[in-house]
């Protein structure tokens, strides 16, 4: 996914985005390892984030595939 250069691009920390989500500290990870949710950004040797819009579209595409699946 690129990022819109007009928009400057907001960082979660892993707190945030379990508050968006739902999901807990070690599921997130595991999706991540998965590839099957956005790959975080390293800010420095011991800290992550994740870009609000890709966590965004993540959550956006849950609720599509949900929608599709009760037709």
């Amino acid at each position: 996914m690129t990022l819109d250069a007009t928009i400057p691009a907001q960082l979660l920390r892993l707190p945030d985005v379990m508050s968006r989500t739902g999901l807990a500290r070690s599921t997130v990870w595991n999706l991540v390892a998965a590839g099957r949710f956005p790959k975080q950004v390293k800010l420095s040797e011991r800290s992550s984030a994740w870009v609000s819009s890709e966590v965004d579209h993540w959550v956006t595409a849950k609720i599509t595939e949900r929608d599709l699946r009760s037709h």
